[in-house]
């Protein structure tokens, strides 16, 4: 009775997980999603405790507690300009609680087959790396890691670290009784790839960083679940691989890049470095006269980057979208699939700020709306305006779709200087005759054109 209840509450859980993961498809949805997901989890947590030979429930509710409070403090205080960080963090350490499992059953040694050993050491392989590899993203975003580590012989010495991580694993599954020594060699090493493989990433693959984590994170979770006989991890495990594998194929075909060269090159490595002579000069504009352009024009498109979210200027540019909209003008945001430090990070920090769902347009939505639109206002963005990524084959973001902001009759770009993008090449976009550039903090300049637009 006990276990028919136990599988037919599993079952309910990995419902839910789906259902809750097939609503957050959608911003209007997507809060709904979280709910049904949360509750498939605290249904497959609470008939764990039924699991037939369970102990140590006292380890186990304090567990529960400490982790459950951690979360709920940090998700309380959390900003949204730091999100990426924080789901960073925390999807390393699904992928370290499935590494732990591993381990657990490892050492028990001789009740599992060669094939469940197996298993588990994938299992440990994927979930260690994820780990590892989070908390190296989590600290690049963070800050606490300024600079991306490359150096001569960086793959060469990769590849020995991986080469010895899977000869301890081997070791492990051909013995009756895994040494702990071994073990834990195994582990150093399958921990120390995670980092020295993140370690070259720049900030700007780490949308695609991040989807891959969570993909590895949740195939870890699924192959741990097969060692357990435990149906929901091994349907919730699936279905958070699958996802996590498509989006992260998604990211890297909207920056035109595989994902082996996000992992294993540079921004610039892919195609050369760009040295086409940029023609023109940089045109500057004021506030005020930006103002007025906006304020008389039929349709504003507006195109927020990571510049925005570091200004922490989505608040102001969502006052600004309003008094516009009273003077009649037509706002829509533009977002490119790549803008910010994770999938969705600008329309996190949009919706946020009470920007409604309808005005968010997805590159392939907006982009032909550009011709028509007076004004294109670019907050933070730089490589994915770029129209070098159409023109020059030389260009390290050659090929990358990008948002068409040139095509519009009139561009204002919001920058603190006139520093290049992380490919490290100039935008042609600046050096355009309908281009002005608005140089000033993010949220400063769009408290300026506030204030000039009420005077109006």
């Amino acid at each position: 009775m006990i276990g028919s209840l136990i599988q037919v509450s599993y079952f309910a859980a990995a419902v839910l997980f789906i259902l809750g993961l097939k609503r957050m498809s959608s911003p209007l949805t997507a809060r709904g999603g979280i709910v049904w997901a949360g509750v498939g989890m605290l249904v497959a947590t609470i008939v764990t405790f039924l699991w037939p030979g369970m102990h140590n429930y006292g380890l186990m509710i304090l567990a529960i507690a400490v982790g459950g409070g951690a979360a709920w403090y940090t998700g309380k205080r959390v900003g949204m300009t730091d999100m990426p960080q924080m789901i960073a963090i925390y999807n390393g350490m699904g992928g370290g609680a499935a590494a732990a499992i591993a381990a657990v059953e490892l050492l028990k040694g001789g009740i599992h087959t060669t094939s469940f050993q197996a298993l588990a050491v994938i299992g440990a392989l994927i979930g260690s790396v994820a780990f590892s590899g989070s908390m190296v993203a989590f600290a690049k975003l963070q800050g606490l890691m300024r600079k991306s580590l490359v150096f001569t012989g960086q793959q060469l010495i990769n590849l020995l670290i991986f080469g010895a991580a899977l000869g301890c694993g081997w070791l492990i599954i051909g013995a009756d009784q895994p040494g702990v020594v071994v073990l834990l060699l195994f582990y150093v090493f399958v921990l120390l790839f995670g980092i020295v493989m993140t370690l070259p990433i720049g900030g700007a693959d780490m949308p695609v960083v991040i989807s891959l984590y969570n993909a590895l994170t949740g195939l870890a979770v699924a192959f741990e679940g097969f060692v357990l006989g435990n149906a929901a991890m091994i349907i919730a495990g699936t279905v958070v691989g699958s996802a996590g594998t498509l989006l992260t194929q998604l990211m890297a075909k909207a920056m035109n890049r595989s994902l082996s060269n996000v992992l294993f090159s540079g921004f610039g490595a892919a195609g050369g470095q760009a040295d086409e002579a940029v023609e023109g000069s940089m045109r500057e504009v004021d506030a005020n006269d930006a103002a007025i352009m906006m304020s008389y024009a039929e349709k504003v498109i507006i195109v927020p980057g990571y510049g925005m979210a570091v200004a922490q200027a989505q608040h102001k540019i969502w006052e600004l979208t309003e008094l516009l909209e009273e003077r009649g003008v037509q706002v829509k945001f533009a977002i490119h699939p790549v803008a910010g430090r994770m999938p969705g990070h600008m329309n996190v920090l949009l919706a946020e700020a009470g920007v409604p769902y309808d005005k968010i347009f997805d590159l392939e939505e907006i982009n032909a709306e550009f011709p028509q639109a007076e004004v294109a206002l670019v907050i933070g963005a730089n490589d994915v305006v770029n129209p070098a990524a159409r023109t020059n084959p030389d260009s390290p973001i050659y090929g990358m779709p990008i948002l068409d902001v040139d095509k519009a009759k009139n561009a204002i770009v919001v920058k603190r200087g006139q520093g290049t993008g992380f490919s490290g090449i100039e935008n042609q976009l600046f050096f355009l005759e309908n281009t002005r550039m608005l140089y000033g903090d993010g949220q400063k300049v769009a408290s300026e054109l506030i204030a000039a637009v009420k005077q109006l």
